[in-house]
């Protein structure tokens, strides 16, 4: 199961409570003060760890508690401080405090990690108070509440290229063509629910990691459909491959269906339009896919390129079009 949101509460351990002991030993008449430090509380930390792509081990548990300190003992003996609780979350996650709508940390990259709940730190035992006028304190210190916080957890895929498009216009065929990803490949729209990540060699040397965003439709941007959902994922993307389907199933125009996606584009932000872009019409073995080719590089001011996931045609253009892109991208930062 492929979960990309989810909400949860975590307690970091509260620290243990310091000691009030005296010595007590045959002879020693003034032992004076012995009580230990407590241990402090475990805290909890979410950390971005290869392999992990999906947040479906979080949906099926809401709280997270860690272990508290040790008590501080007798003879000196300080509590035993507990165990970190680590979280361990995709590549991509963005870390965000639910109650307060405020961006913790954004976990990019693999080994990113942050702090989400600090334990509490262990209480003072006695022999912490002991001075030259006070040698037999009956002071001492509890120890600390960890923190609470609710977190909500928001993954947002990280790839090279993202696929955007109307529902059907081949994204899905595309990938398992040029990739190991196995996406649901069928003859009616929306058979892409969740993205899908495909990584396509080019060579010995270089690599794309390629999305398969779920198709889009009109009102995207102000969440249409799942259109909220789909769009934060193409904010991670580098550059975008747009593909026209030149013989829409509903019968609507492939330069207007091109026009409705940038403008969705457009109007969710987030700098999507500007992407480097590589605009592509495929299913080139359908009838009226070359006609449509010049029309749609008029219309958009945009090189088209004609490619076919069923015979082969154009795929290597179009992959290597978006690999320059993606160079230029990375230059340009």
């Amino acid at each position: 199961m492929f979960v990309d949101r989810v909400t949860i509460e975590v307690e970091a351990g509260r620290g243990g409570d310091g000691c009030l002991s005296f010595r007590r030993e045959k002879y020693v008449p003034r032992g004076g003060p012995d009580g230990g430090d407590g241990g402090d509380g475990g805290s909890i930390i979410m950390v971005a760890e290869a392999g992990v792509d999906s947040l479906a081990a979080l949906a099926h548990r809401k709280r997270w508690r860690a272990e508290r300190g040790e008590h501080g003992r007798g003879s000196n003996c300080h509590g035993r401080g507990a165990e970190d609780l680590v979280i361990r979350v995709p590549p991509g996650t963005v870390i965000m405090d639910a109650d307060h709508e405020i961006v913790l940390k954004d976990l990019s990259t693999i080994g990113d990690r942050v702090v989400a709940a600090r334990g509490g730190k262990g209480g003072k035992g006695n022999t912490r108070f002991k001075t030259a006028t006070n040698q037999a304190p009956r002071d001492f210190t509890r120890g600390e509440e960890g923190e609470i916080r609710r977190l909500t957890l928001e993954l947002k895929v990280i790839a090279d290229v993202g696929l955007v498009g109307k529902p059907n216009a081949g994204k899905s065929t595309l990938l398992s063509r040029i990739s190991r990803a196995r996406p649901e490949i069928a003859d009616y729209p929306f058979t892409t629910k969740i993205p899908h990540l495909g990584i396509v060699h080019l060579d010995i040397d270089r690599t794309l990691v390629i999305a398969d965003i779920p198709g889009l439709i009109e009102g995207a941007h102000a969440g249409a459909g799942l259109g909220h959902e789909f769009l934060r994922h193409v904010e991670r993307t580098r550059v975008l491959i747009h593909l026209v389907e030149p013989q829409p199933v509903d019968g609507t125009d492939p330069i207007e269906n091109y026009r409705a996606i940038r403008a969705e584009l457009e109007q969710y932000g987030h700098g999507l339009a500007e992407r480097p872009e590589v605009l592509a019409i495929s299913k080139a073995e359908l009838p009226g896919a070359a006609e449509l080719q010049p029309r749609l590089a008029a219309a958009s001011g945009r090189d088209v390129i004609l490619f076919s996931s069923v015979t082969g045609q154009g795929l290597d253009r179009v992959l290597q079009a978006a690999y320059a892109a993606l160079v230029e991208s990375r230059a340009a930062v």
